[in-house]
């Protein structure tokens, strides 16, 4: 493949950070694990993006806490499925992408970077909705005004130009505790009654047999696991200088994995709060109906009594779209680079994705109304789950492969409990097309 000629380039690209954050051996363990931890934090913000509110929100308002432990479940298969993407990237030295361009056919391979592809603009679809909304709850401004601002984002990975990788991870960091900190408040101001709560986490496969609750679950479970992540995370890690040994990839993968299942339990403990939200403040009022992020931020302030839950609301949103803005921008470098060997400025990279992401957005509120963006959040969802088994399947395939990661490969049980995820999704997203058609 032809290779673009290497220009000015935002310097958390793919190619620019790889080694970029040493790791002296001799250092002691909580330092060594200073060092590692932030390629979690990255991959997390992916999962706690728009789309997850759209989601959790109708879950929660429809169906109170009785969905709760789909997010649970969702947030330990995401767990065992980035633990798997990290162990590629440190054990192969590359990452998921680049592995398959290198094991697959050029046609195979095409397929699956238009699938990749597809996968970022419709979770790009869902931060340039969500930050619309945003915009509009702050700035009271219209949706399609809103859409037309979300477009400055390009602007925000121009400004990071010069930054090292860390302080774009400082910066991720600041957002989640921005989120996190809005939703401690929140709850804390709905007070939602936590014995049911409780309830909610222990399974219960009969609410599934509605048509809409399984609607819902698997947009909970394609807004949870996302397939560009995995692609991303097998990259990111690569940002940690570890020996070539068989010992220092081992204790690699120690201290990123504790990094990887810190994130994501923060990331799952965010939307269980975002549908907890919902079911208190809605589902417990009556309010049953509420499916889009707006309807909830106006019906906030009334049901808590102050004006503080609807605005801690939107900037918790907002906060949640440009989180997702910096991983989608370095997630597409990964895809494009590892499958067509192709190198495009970072802000290039932006700026396609978000145009690609803003024409469907336009048409949507343009022609269905701005009462769309719900329905549309959870449709880019349901959409990544549609795409999750082809990201799924490569993955699961090289990391328990002794051929490509020697002894460091998947055990017999996480190999297992892969594969058994793999059919899971395919079986619910087939069970899904079904009712659909019918």
């Amino acid at each position: 493949m032809f290779r673009l000629p290497k220009t000015a380039t935002a310097p958390f690209c793919p190619s620019e950070v790889r080694g970029s954050v040493q790791v002296a051996p001799g250092a002691s363990p909580w330092s060594k694990l200073a060092r590692f931890a932030g390629p979690g934090l990255l991959v997390s913000v992916g999962y706690m993006d728009p789309g997850n509110w759209a989601t959790d929100i109708e879950a929660g308002s429809k169906y109170g806490y009785d969905l709760l432990f789909i997010v649970v479940l969702a947030g330990l298969a995401a767990m065992l499925l980035q633990w798997m993407s990290m162990r590629l990237g440190v054990v192969t030295g590359r990452d998921l992408a680049q592995m398959s361009r290198q094991r697959y056919g050029r046609k195979a391979n095409l397929c699956l970077w238009l699938l990749a592809e597809l996968s970022i603009v419709a979770c790009d679809l869902a931060e340039v909705l969500g930050g619309a909304l945003a915009f509009h709850m702050l700035l009271g401004v219209s949706l399609l005004v809103g859409i037309a601002l979300t477009a400055l984002d390009t602007l925000l990975v121009l400004g990071l130009k010069g930054q090292k990788f860390r302080e774009l991870e400082a910066i991720v960091l600041g957002l989640i505790l921005t989120i996190g900190a809005s939703y401690l408040v929140e709850l804390w101001l709905i007070r939602p009654v936590w014995p049911d709560v409780a309830r909610g986490l222990l399974p219960d496969w009969r609410v599934l047999a509605d048509k809409d609750a399984l609607y819902l679950a698997i947009g909970v479970l394609g807004a949870t696991v996302m397939p560009h992540n995995l692609y991303l995370h097998s990259s990111i890690v690569q940002t940690r200088v570890v020996g070539q040994g068989e010992q220092a990839k081992r204790q690699a993968i120690r201290y990123l994995g504790l990094d990887t299942v810190v994130s994501l339990f923060l990331a799952v403990l965010v939307n269980a709060a975002i549908l907890i939200l919902a079911g208190a403040a809605f589902h417990a009022n009556g309010y049953q109906t509420v499916a889009d992020i707006e309807d909830a931020y106006h019906l906030l302030d009334p049901i808590v009594g102050t004006s503080l839950a609807g605005g801690l609301f939107a900037i918790a949103l907002l906060a949640s779209g440009q989180n997702s803005t910096f991983t989608g921008t370095i997630a597409g470098q990964v895809i494009l680079e590892g499958f067509l060997d192709i190198k495009i400025p970072c802000w290039q990279r932006r700026l396609i994705t978000r145009a690609l992401a803003l024409l469907p957005a336009f048409a949507g509120v343009a022609w269905l109304g701005d009462q769309s963006v719900g329905k549309l959040l959870v449709l880019s969802q349901v959409a990544l789950s549609l795409q999750l088994p082809f990201a799924l399947f490569p993955l699961i395939s090289f990391t328990s492969s002794r051929a490509v990661m020697g002894a460091l490969g998947n055990s017999r049980v996480a190999a297992f409990a892969g594969w058994a995820l793999f059919a899971i999704i395919c079986g619910a997203n087939l069970a899904l097309l079904a009712e659909l058609m019918t």
